[in-house]
């Protein structure tokens, strides 16, 4: 018994040793992890900066002839064609910028313009360097705090959370528990595979339209481009369930957007199905997507005050130039920035958007020209400005940035400010369509009123058809 003791005091002295050296070995390499992600964060960041030194060139050089032209336009082409090695360093696997995100978006947009693709290179290098940087500071403490969350119930600190953003492996459940909240009321056991079988049974007027988009939706992403895809199916169903849930409107040209969202994040389709139904039937005013559009116009007249108020210098720039905004972030808060973010910020701004509702869209839409004020107040005519418009969204990187912006440098953000601003507009812009009916009205009318007048030497239709049958 007594060798047994000896022996097995010695296996447990090596086991501990062994551990020791373990636990030493594996923080050695999360350190040189670390170390290689930081390393690889600035390479890109070189990298951008060397970009945008073309990108400059290559606007004060414009189309003018020059000995330096030729050479300037090689190194553009090979900068765009240049691809970060995919081999391993020291046994360390790198992360070279993938085609596609992870939930199947371009990492690099596919412009057809030159200029573009160096600005879309640029922009994805800066993305990949702020992903990298802030992996191990800021995202890994925020996947242990949903971790540890346990089970979800409105709260300050749930509330925080969102905002923050939810990590990809705890979203789809944060998800459907926010779904879940905004339309308990609503959902009745079999109800979409109810409306299923009704848009197989009958035609709905909506269809032709829902199949016309469906080719339309997200062409940059390859869950709805490749052939082979569940996607486009799933999306159909879910857009004519309800066309048929909700006949006032039946189908609006940007639900594809707000489904297809739904879907890449839930992947199951009838969840996808009440999401849909919870941000347009519970979220967004009554006639956000109607036929008048009605209450999504009120909202830009809304937006135009807030930026009034929260960025006078860039209005009064945008105003001496002409710009009309609404132009740019009507679709903005009809999709809910689904055309215009990268997508670990998309994701990050409906996390809060479902819980706190369209009090988020009106703080990120502010936000993001903040973040770019200072950009597009070097711009100095408007058609510079409309070109920049187009895309400067897809330029944010920093999420956290953005995130402070909206939610602590917009403050203070009062929700009956924006309601009384809402019924002020609304009001307004009813008045105004009655104005314009009575027109349409009274031109009829008149229209009516009066005998055809033929001009001399010509005839009617009738004539002409009755001088053809003699």
């Amino acid at each position: 018994m007594e060798a047994y003791r000896t022996q097995n005091h010695f296996l447990n002295s090596e086991i501990h040793q062994v551990t020791k050296i373990w636990r030493k070995v594996a923080e050695r390499e999360k350190a040189l992890l670390m170390k290689c992600a930081y390393l690889q964060a600035k390479n890109c960041q070189v990298e951008s900066k060397y970009l945008t030194g073309l990108r400059r060139l290559q606007e004060a050089m414009g189309n003018e002839a020059h000995e330096s032209s030729e050479l300037l336009r090689e190194l553009i082409q090979e900068a765009l064609q240049w691809e970060a090695s995919e081999t391993s360093v020291d046994g360390v696997e790198l992360s070279p910028i993938s085609e596609y995100d992870e939930y199947g978006f371009l990492t690099v947009p596919s412009y057809e313009v030159e200029d573009l693709q160096l600005l879309a290179k640029i922009q994805a290098l800066e993305v990949c360097s702020h992903h990298l940087l802030a992996h191990e500071a800021v995202e890994r403490p925020l996947r242990e705090r949903w971790a540890a969350l346990g089970e979800l119930t409105p709260s300050v600190e749930l509330k925080q959370l969102l905002r923050a953003g939810v990590s990809r492996e705890h979203r789809p459940r944060v998800w459907r528990w926010l779904i879940r909240l905004r339309v308990q009321h609503l959902q009745t056991p079999g109800r979409y595979q109810e409306l299923l079988g009704r848009s197989q049974a009958c035609r709905h007027p909506a269809a032709r339209q829902i199949e016309l988009d469906l080719n339309r939706t997200f062409p940059n992403n390859k869950h709805f481009t490749c052939p082979t895809s569940s996607f486009p199916d799933k999306l159909r169903r879910v857009l004519l369930a309800f066309s048929w849930q909700n006949p006032s409107i039946g189908y609006c040209q940007g639900l594809n957007r707000l489904a297809a969202i739904a879907l890449l994040v839930l992947d199951e389709e009838e969840s996808a199905f009440w999401c849909l139904v919870a941000i347009v039937e519970t979220i967004m005013p009554p006639d956000y997507y109607s036929k008048t559009l009605i209450a999504s116009q009120v909202d830009q007249r809304v937006l135009q005050d807030l930026l009034l108020e929260k960025l006078p210098k860039l209005m009064a720039h945008l105003g001496q130039h002409r710009v009309d905004l609404s132009f740019i972030t009507f679709n903005w808060f009809l999709v809910v920035f689904a055309d215009s973010l990268i997508s670990s910020i998309l994701l990050q701004v409906w996390d809060a958007f479902l819980y706190e509702g369209t009090k988020v869209v009106f703080r990120y839409a502010l936000a993001i020209f903040k973040y770019n004020e200072e950009e597009i107040l070097r711009l100095r005519d408007s058609l510079e400005i409309y070109q920049y418009l187009r895309f400067f969204t897809k330029t944010i990187c920093n999420s956290r940035k953005l995130m402070v912006i909206a939610f602590h440098d917009m403050n203070p953000f009062p929700m009956k400010q924006l309601r009384q601003l809402r019924a002020a507009y609304r009001e307004r812009l009813e008045a105004e369509l009655r104005e314009l009916e009575q027109f349409k009205a009274q031109y009829l009318e008149t229209r009516a009123s009066m005998a055809p007048v033929l001009p001399e030497g010509c005839t009617s239709e009738d004539e002409g058809e009755g001088e053809e049958e003699a």
